[in-house]
């Protein structure tokens, strides 16, 4: 008998410590919430609140850690507001080889290079937001008739690689409606990518992109794009096929601002986001693109070095 019940209390010692654990963090998140201004006890409450909301995806461990980082961390910079807070975060990228085709769209704006038939940079803003049911996905992408490369979506058949989102459908959809989720399917917004890699890692960022990370942040500032070797091949004489993905997510709070960048193979392959952390500097080398421009020197200089301790 005394055999048949120990699996029952190994499960009741695990509850009763995670119930422990967690009444000790909220006890602890309490007592310093009572000794906090007006304001930031309002977005303490606005963080917590989004906790109990099961559609924004956020755990208790993450609202503790959020809240060290928004205080405590060293991974801000101080950075005046820029002029414009749109879609793009501190200026347009600007791209080494010259100026870029610049397409905005309802809810992100791309770098297209027509030399290259590939989006360099695509750029979304995201806000928290009541999350929506997302639309039915369309069932084609567009040629884009801005562009000079008129990509065809046929240029891809039987290519070996999915048409790659750089502004994704899902997050784009459920925070700016079901014409700017029709935009994302432009073949201006699609680069070669390999399934793998787009239903995996690539994926599971863009989730936390999605939901999580406004729940937590309030708003962030996306940038993404391919990663192109000297001499890259091509689908079908046309477009560039990369060697590799950038990602950096910015947020902002109370005139600081703090980065994390990812650098992600085409083969990259697990669950571990933290092995792809990179730095806003080596993106650049990688790419040959400038980011947040507008940004001042100094500023610029010290987001662009830092390197994320993990990922949020």
């Amino acid at each position: 008998m005394a055999r048949r019940s120990a699996p029952f209390s190994r499960s009741f010692r695990r509850a009763k410590a995670f119930l422990v654990v967690n009444l000790v963090l909220w006890a602890a998140i309490g007592g310093w919430y009572l000794f906090q201004p007006p304001a930031r006890q309002q977005e303490v409450s606005r963080l917590v609140g989004n906790l109990f909301n099961s559609r924004k995806q956020i755990s208790a461990p993450e609202v503790a850690w959020d809240l060290w980082q928004l205080y405590y961390s060293t991974d801000y910079v101080h950075a005046p507001l820029p002029a414009d807070r749109g879609q793009v975060y501190g200026g347009l990228p600007v791209a080494s080889t010259g100026p870029l085709r610049v397409l905005a769209n309802t809810g992100y704006t791309v770098g297209y290079s027509d030399a290259l038939g590939d989006p360099l940079w695509a750029a979304y803003h995201l806000t928290d937001v009541d999350v929506k049911d997302s639309p039915p996905r369309p069932e084609e992408f567009s040629t884009d008739t801005r562009t000079v490369a008129r990509v065809e979506t046929s240029v891809y058949n039987r290519s070996g690689y999915d048409r790659g989102h750089m502004a994704p459908n899902y997050a784009i959809a459920t925070h700016y409606g079901k014409q700017a989720q029709t935009e994302t399917f432009l073949m201006s917004n699609v680069t070669p990518q390999k399934h793998a890699l787009n239903a995996g890692l690539w994926k599971t960022l863009e989730q936390k992109i999605a939901t999580n990370y406004p729940s937590r942040f309030g708003e962030i500032w996306v940038l993404a794009g391919p990663v192109f070797s000297a001499h890259p091949d091509r689908l079908k004489s046309r477009v560039a096929i990369p060697e590799a993905f950038y990602m950096i997510v910015l947020d902002e709070s109370d005139g600081r601002v703090r980065a994390e960048a990812f650098l992600f193979p085409q083969d990259a392959a697990g669950t571990d986001l933290d092995r792809y952390l990179t730095t806003i500097d080596e993106v650049e080398r990688r790419t040959g693109l400038d980011f947040l421009p507008a940004l001042p020197d100094d500023a610029e200089n010290a987001l662009e070095a830092k390197k994320a301790e993990r990922a949020w």
